[in-house]
């Protein structure tokens, strides 16, 4: 036993070592920003944020805050200083392809899924998202977390679902994506196989009855697991709120006309985490007819393998014919009486994006989602709370992150530029410090933060 022991303290220290090898030796001081601290706030102007071996010492401004004198100063001036982003809703094997069946074809099915999730998970880096919810995908994901526990690749930490519990099966996706059950007694049983297998999360997909969730529910909160539902039907709505459904996933996101006010109200009163992924469809979609060039990012051909990057490009090709976009008309026009329902009911607001849906590249996928939600009703504040604070809050991490407070984990981004005035402003995340460890895009590529960071 005791062999057993020492085993496994060893096995838990990897992760934290190969962590420990990429932050600098020093403390570190982001000095002059403007500094947001995950709550909804006023800002700290001139802040200060050290951190050290991976934990912030201090947050304050520039009089409040005393600077080791051993440590590395990084001028943040002109910029904004604020907690990683959490994205409560991602999908690591996917890279923003058009079309699913042809890109599972060309992948082989999960052959290709290593090249694919490495690029996925430095593209979310890069975005400033530090921490992410992946929902849905083959258990591969579970090594591929390791890997970036290990500091092998850049990338958020990881929460997962693995497979989700279905009793429709989808067309066009490898069988090791679902689970397909056709009772209740199932849903609890492969419930519990998955919580074994190691899901963080439940993720429950469409077709199941009202007995299905309580079983899926019931299953997974004896083990302290929380249950995240795939919603759109106000009938499955019903049957998840009843059930005690955790997290409610795509609800309010626009694609079906305005639920009933009752039911709205129930679920904001109720604090029902609400994470809409309002924007990969009915945003994504004319943002893209206006500006097809962000399709051909030369960043995006950087980061992709050759065939990868022709096979996603020949997949945009007259991307309104996408079978992924073909009720696109309808939901915009949804989307205008129906998008902000939950905003002005008061619901308890996540930030999720689908990412990488059809056109929803990871490079961008969380701004825009913020944006959105901006369009719909909340302000900057409130967004970047929600993407951060509340996240934290709803992936039950509240004590390590989603907030600048001594104590917590260095995750830390700063942007050019002020998302307060414009919450787009988070397009341009030039430092991304997760777990103390300094990662920087190009344009932020000088100084001491070469020295002791890493190139995206």
């Amino acid at each position: 036993m005791r062999v057993l022991v020492l085993f496994i303290t060893f096995a838990l220290m990897l992760p934290l070592r190969a962590q420990e090898s990429l932050r600098p030796a020093v403390p570190v001081a982001l000095v002059g920003g403007m500094l947001l601290d995950g709550y909804e706030a006023e800002p700290i102007h001139h802040g200060v944020v050290v951190f050290d071996a991976g934990r912030i010492t201090a947050v304050g401004s520039r009089h409040e805050v005393d600077i080791p004198d051993n440590a590395v100063i990084i001028d943040a001036g002109g910029r904004t200083i604020m907690p990683g982003l959490i994205d409560a809703h991602v999908h690591v094997d996917l890279i923003g392809h058009g079309e699913y069946d042809d890109y599972y074809a060309f992948l082989g099915g999960m052959e290709r899924l290593h090249e694919a999730m490495p690029i996925a998970a430095k593209q979310m880096l890069r975005a400033g998202v530090t921490s992410a919810v992946d929902l849905g995908a083959p258990f591969q994901i579970l090594e591929f977390r390791e890997r970036i526990r290990r500091g092998e690749i850049p990338g958020p930490r990881l929460t997962v679902s693995g497979p989700w519990i279905t009793r429709v099966e989808m067309a066009g996706i490898p069988d090791a994506y679902e689970v397909v059950i056709s009772s209740a007694e199932e849903a609890g049983r492969r419930t519990r196989e998955l919580i074994e297998r190691g899901s963080d999360v439940i993720k429950t997909w469409v077709g199941l009855t009202a007995a299905d969730y309580r079983a899926v529910v019931e299953a997974a909160h004896a083990e302290g697991v929380k249950v995240h539902a795939h919603l759109y039907d106000p009938v499955a709505i019903r049957a998840a709120i009843d059930a005690g459904v955790d997290v409610f996933q795509h609800v309010g996101s626009a694609r079906n006309p305005p639920y009933a006010e009752e039911l709205v109200l129930e679920i904001a009163h109720k604090s029902i985490p609400v994470v809409q992924t309002i924007s990969h469809r009915i945003w994504v979609y004319p943002a893209t007819v206006a500006f097809p060039e962000r399709l051909h990012d030369p960043v995006y051909k950087k980061d992709l393998p050759a065939d990868f990057y022709a096979e996603f490009m020949r997949s945009t090709e007259n991307f309104h014919r996408n079978s992924y976009f073909n009720d696109i008309g309808r939901e915009i026009r949804n989307a205008r009486l129906s998008a902000s329902q939950f905003i002005d009911a008061g619901a308890y607001m996540g930030v999720g994006t689908d990412a990488a849906s059809p056109l929803n590249m990871h490079t961008e996928a969380i701004w825009r989602e913020m944006s959105a939600l901006v369009d719909s009703g909340m302000t900057p504040i409130q967004v970047i709370s929600a993407a951060t604070k509340t996240n934290a809050e709803i992936i039950g991490q509240i004590d390590r992150l989603g907030t600048l407070e001594a104590g917590k984990l260095a995750d830390i981004i700063v942007v050019d530029g002020n998302p307060l005035r414009n919450v787009e402003a988070l397009d341009h995340v030039e430092l991304v410090i997760k777990d103390g460890a300094i990662w920087y895009a190009e344009e932020a590529a000088f100084g001491p933060v070469t020295e002791i960071g890493h190139g995206f």
